[in-house]
């Protein structure tokens, strides 16, 4: 698990744009969102917001980019159907959300599974958690975040 000060490892993914992003030195700020699932009401709504803000956040000199253990080809028609403005990154060995800790066990009606934790990251130029959110709650939370983004 990551915690503000700490340096992200070097891990480098290819986001849905075609771009390729090193996490270790994203080249300025960056907020990375982990969710659980594309095409779920609350996975939905978050990129939603993240979406509606994408501006806000380019003006503030931060990218956005969504984290979830889907394929690419899911994340491509998850984009399309929303339209969603975020690029996507597909972390499907499981890499980033081990390396970020937020690969973890979950219960669910008293089974216990491993999933994805919500969870955001707002990392500097180079490569150093600034803020980290866990556990997080969707409603509002992308303003949350923009705000952290622009102290």
């Amino acid at each position: 698990m990551l915690n503000e000060g700490d340096k992200v490892p070097n891990l480098k993914t290819r986001l849905s744009d075609g771009a390729e992003l090193d996490l270790a030195a994203p080249g300025g700020p960056l907020v990375l969102f982990f969710y659980p699932k594309d095409d779920t009401s609350g996975c939905t709504r978050e990129a939603q917001e993240f979406t509606e803000l994408v501006a806000d956040f380019a003006a503030a000199g931060t990218k956005v980019v969504g984290v979830s253990r889907d394929p690419m080809k899911k994340h491509d028609k998850f984009i399309a159907k929303y339209d969603l403005k975020i690029p996507l990154a597909s972390d499907e060995d499981g890499a980033i959300s081990g390396a970020f800790g937020t690969w973890v066990e979950k219960s669910m009606y008293g089974r216990k599974y491993m999933g994805m934790e919500r969870a955001t990251y707002l990392i500097d130029a180079d490569g150093r958690v600034l803020k980290g959110w866990r556990k997080v709650k969707v409603p509002g939370h992308a303003a949350e975040v923009l705000k952290a983004a622009k102290g």
